[in-house]
């Protein structure tokens, strides 16, 4: 595979599972040196990055505390010298409920990781960028950033804001060599889809049936798309949302 992110560092956050560690691997594969910055270190992923000849640093790291991040960009910096890519991919989806009956507890949680988690990853890292000349962020939204999901009242709200972080981030650094977009991902085959099918085969197959392609993604293939939002492929890319959907918002 072509080494097209050779001498580059990319911080992966929420890297240890799902589309996270898709992605740390896919960069691991282009050469890339890779951060993966998560609650949970796993072995799996790591060995992994290793056996593509990766070299690879775990930090752990919440994503809603300032001096977290602010610490996963210092051991980025200690460690490698540079930060040209990050993918900024930790959240969760919080507790079923309708509106009415989402809990404050369980939106200021969603709102912490999943929003305030994505500004505070590039409150520090665009300033390492800025020093560079040069970098690329993606964003992980979600179809649900795009369009409405009845029962997760947090998790949309928090993932519309990322959009809108993702555009406004773009327009301000458009001039300074930094692009930043975001991926909305439909329904993939992880954990998280599996927390919400509660792992039955028959609501699977209703989140698959939903699909217009008419299967689940796979992490892959959202790696795939933030590989090349990452690259000089997309060099004239900024301030976007790519659905990775399968074809679910064009219905």
């Amino acid at each position: 595979m072509e080494q097209i992110f050779q001498n580059k560092v990319a911080i992966i956050t929420g890297g240890s599972f799902g589309i996270g560690k898709a992605t740390a691997i896919a960069f691991a594969k282009r050469g890339a040196k890779i951060v993966i910055a998560d609650w949970v270190e796993d072995n799996e992923t790591l060995n992994a990055i290793k056996a593509e000849g990766g070299d690879v640093i775990f930090i752990k790291c919440d994503v809603s505390k300032d001096a977290d991040i602010k610490m996963m960009l210092d051991k980025t910096i200690a460690s490698y010298g540079r930060l040209d890519y990050a993918f900024n991919n930790a959240g969760i989806e919080g507790i079923m409920a309708p509106t009415a009956d989402c809990t404050e507890e369980n939106w200021d949680k969603t709102m912490n990781v999943n929003l305030k988690g994505i500004w505070l990853c590039m409150k520090h890292e665009i300033p390492h960028m800025l020093k560079a000349g040069k970098g690329a962020i993606v964003n992980c939204a979600s179809i649900a950033g795009l369009v409405g999901s009845p029962g997760l009242p947090a998790y949309v709200a928090s993932k519309h804001g990322v959009v809108g972080l993702t555009k406004t981030t773009a327009l301000e650094y458009a001039k300074a060599g930094i692009r930043v977009n975001a991926v909305c991902p439909g329904a993939i085959k992880t954990a998280m889809i599996d927390r919400i099918t509660g792992n039955k085969k028959e609501v699977e197959d209703q989140f698959a049936a939903m699909e217009p392609i008419g299967r689940l993604g796979q992490p892959e293939e959202v790696a795939e798309a933030v590989i090349w939002l990452c690259s000089d492929g997309a060099s004239f890319v900024t301030g976007q949302a790519l659905g990775v959907d399968g074809g679910w918002v064009a219905q």
